[in-house]
């Protein structure tokens, strides 16, 4: 098979491999030009003006008359995802029905929650402190036992001349941080003099278990390293007191997030990721879908899979809402592809956006949150997030997912605090970037079926939840990104 067509409506199919100027396809179909893998070829004549259809929706309008047999992309079709929008709500959703309960050895906690990771963090209040955490991370390695995965210090540049939302974004973020059941005991550590203080940061952290977290701030220290460290010692004790033990799937939380994505993403890895999602809700898990940008143009899928018409109404605000961010800032809420995107062959933002949403699956949608707010409900929630890969996926850590789901096209190294499983399109990336590349879905469009390919990725996240590491937990997942939009004093 040379080509995909994706939904009977498509008015274009998808190039699986490098075709060349000559080739026929789709029987009849004599290609104009050579064809990159993963771009999109005219099934049709397309006149200037109307819509290019794929997903069954359109991702844009010809530039110029299209003959088929032709290229579309960037060079003859344009964006039509427009700015504010208004919306009617029309329930488009169904029930999936549960499945079989399945489970994994994770941690439990003393409030209930569940980790998969049992680690010692170190976290500071303001990059003023980051050579600190980082020392006291150095001398407290030795505390590390066999049931503590790791001691990792973080560290980040803000927390101090932030002013407004923007200081309670990383007060709100730290606070995420601090509460997420991956860390078994946490040390925050504070200069005294920042913005977002010790004393601020409690203010939004609420109550904690002290056993569990400790607090130290360095402008009060003789010697804060050795604090930090006779700290982390203690902090080390309580950590060692967790054992994996059996827990149900229901228990966890997963992000969903892509970047990097190429033609076959909304084709191979997020159908994977959707599938998966659909399959895990329906064991009584949850997943959190975010990347506001990378819904517009496709928001409307998300409105009407909303289970209120409330819920539908916060899914309208968060969509307008990140569309007023754009333009405050005089940029266009309808270029979106970035350039290894437009090379692997995504041409519109409604292109991106179409593919993207494929991760949320089918599941009805029990929830909107704002950034670094808890999760709180079953089954699938929107998280108000940009693109950026690293905040995103930060963001997913921050509101309490143990576990990020990544899938790409393109390829990327990165990890956040919590294990991310990178998931590739296709094959030729899986086997380029085994040091990066998780899993492979490129065999999607090599014979496996979906239904086969999500069994065999669920046992493979049960694994991962279970203890084995991810590819990016064996390279460096310790600087943070957090979301800032204001005035740095």
């Amino acid at each position: 098979m040379k080509t995909v067509k994706i939904n009977e409506k498509d008015n274009v199919a998808v190039a699986l491999t490098n075709l060349s100027k000559g080739d026929v396809i789709e029987g009849n179909i004599t290609l104009l030009s050579d064809i990159p893998m993963g771009h999109k070829i005219a099934l049709c004549d397309i006149t200037k003006q109307n819509k290019i259809i794929k997903y069954g929706f359109s991702i844009g309008c010809a530039k110029c008359d299209i003959p088929k047999g032709s290229h579309v992309h960037s060079h003859n079709v344009k964006s039509d995802v427009g700015g504010k929008l208004s919306y009617t709500y029309c329930p488009d959703f169904k029930e999936l029905k549960p499945t079989e309960k399945r489970t994994f050895l994770g941690y439990k906690r003393e409030n209930g929650s569940v980790g998969i990771r049992n680690e010692v963090w170190i976290i500071p209040t303001v990059g003023c402190v980051n050579s600190v955490v980082k020392a006291i991370e150095n001398g407290a390695k030795q505390f590390k036992t066999a049931n503590i995965d790791g001691i990792f210090s973080y560290n980040h540049p803000y927390g101090c001349s932030q002013l407004g939302d923007d200081m309670q974004n990383t007060l709100k973020y730290l606070s995420g941080l601090i509460n997420n059941p991956n860390a078994g005991a946490v040390l925050v550590v504070g200069l005294g003099c920042e913005n977002g203080n010790i004393g601020e940061l409690k203010k939004v952290l609420g109550e904690y278990d002290p056993k569990r977290v400790k607090f130290i701030v360095a402008q009060n220290e003789e010697d804060e390293i050795e604090s930090g460290i006779n700290a982390v010692k203690e902090l080390s004790s309580y950590a060692d007191t967790f054992k994996r033990e059996e827990c149900d799937l229901s228990e966890l939380k997963i992000g969903l997030k892509c970047g990097g994505s190429d033609g076959f993403s909304g084709i191979t890895a997020n159908a994977l990721v959707g599938a998966f999602s659909d399959l895990f809700i329906s064991k009584g898990g949850s997943t959190v879908l975010t990347e506001v940008p990378e819904m517009f143009g496709a928001e409307t899928i998300l409105m009407n899979r909303c289970r209120t018409e409330a819920l539908f109404n916060k899914t309208v605000d968060l969509i307008n809402n990140f569309k007023e961010y754009f333009m405050r800032y005089g940029e266009k809420t309808d270029e979106n592809p970035s350039p290894g995107n437009k090379a692997g062959g995504i041409t519109t933002l409604a292109d991106k956006s179409l593919g993207c949403v494929q991760k949320g699956g089918t599941a009805i949608v029990e929830d909107v949150l704002c950034y670094a707010e808890p999760i709180k409900k079953k089954g699938l929630s929107l998280l108000e997030a940009p693109g950026n890969d690293l905040v995103a996926s930060n963001a997913l850590a921050v509101s309490g997912c143990q576990l990020v789901l990544f899938t790409t096209g393109r390829g990327t190294p990165f990890g956040c605090p919590v294990p991310t499983i990178k998931i590739s399109s296709n094959t030729p990336l899986y086997e380029k970037k085994k040091s990066w590349i998780d899993f492979n879905a490129g065999s999607l469009i090599e014979g496996k079926s979906l239904n086969e390919l999500s069994g065999e990725f669920l046992d493979f996240v049960i694994k991962i939840c279970s203890g084995e590491q991810t590819k990016s937990e064996k390279l460096d997942k310790t600087e943070l990104a957090i979301f800032k939009d204001g005035v740095t004093l």
